[in-house]
């Protein structure tokens, strides 16, 4: 019998991620889950998943990014995927220009973007051919919403990051990314869950999506070996909503 797949979900604790994780173990994957915070409901999660472990790391730290893989290599033997899906912000109306901070820039840049490209610069150096990286970003990547600007931007810079690095690692390892539109989450605070609401009633779907929902395509895009390079959006398809008919912000 082969060895099981062995995949990292960072930022897995909770809500996008812990969806991503449990769909991949019910698949067979071993799996790795990963936040810089939130350790109790990390190490949960784990002992629930069938040969799971947890590596508490802040992927914007250069030194925790390469410890994620090195720990996950070295409990499991391998490593198969990647699930990029750790990312902050701070929910700041696009209007109010003076309240963003420069902390705001450099941590949310520091995290979405050079984070990213840390574990996965990390990943791919330990990577079989075969291997695969899923970046999740946001519908707010391509469309002017999101929580903040600082957001947005780096939702843009990780699905061109997806492009580059699935050019620079090819025919190795396939990059993609998906980008989700509102998800409803646990964690979702009733002020966001009602402008996502908003915003949901207008696509052709009419709903919120769930966590599920990002994690069957994470599932579609494993499966896809002749895919590369892709932003795949999962957002009921506010992608057809004008840019006149959205909302100036959105949790998305």
């Amino acid at each position: 019998m082969s060895a099981p797949r062995v995949a990292i979900v960072t930022g897995s604790s909770s809500g996008i991620g812990e969806g991503i994780a449990r769909a991949l173990a019910a698949d067979g994957f071993t799996v790795v889950v990963n936040s810089a915070t939130s350790v109790d409901a990390g190490e949960r999660l784990a002992a629930e998943l069938p040969g799971a472990s947890y590596v508490q790391a802040d992927i914007a730290d250069p030194a925790d990014a390469v410890r994620l893989v090195e720990t996950a290599v070295e409990r499991h033997g391998q490593l198969d995927l990647l699930v990029n899906n750790a990312g902050v912000s701070r929910p700041v109306p696009h209007a109010d220009l003076d309240a963003i901070t420069a902390d705001d820039w450099h941590r949310i840049l520091g995290v979405n973007v050079v984070g990213t490209w840390q574990v996965s610069v990390a990943a791919v150096k330990v990577m079989e051919p075969g291997g695969q990286i899923i970046n999740i970003t946001s519908v707010g990547g391509s469309r002017p919403l999101g929580s903040s600007i600082p957001y947005s931007v780096s939702k843009a810079a990780q699905d061109h990051l997806t492009r580059l690095l699935a050019k620079a690692v090819g025919p190795d390892v396939r990059v993609n990314a998906i980008a989700p539109g509102p998800i409803e989450t646990r964690l979702t605070s009733d002020s966001l869950a009602a402008r996502a609401a908003r915003t949901a009633a207008m696509t052709p779907l009419g709903r919120l999506g769930q966590p599920s929902d990002v994690a069957a395509m994470v599932l579609a895009l494993i499966k896809a070996p002749f895919v590369t390079g892709e932003v795949i959006h999962v957002d009921g398809g506010i992608n057809l909503v004008t840019h006149l008919d959205a909302p100036r912000n959105d949790d998305a």
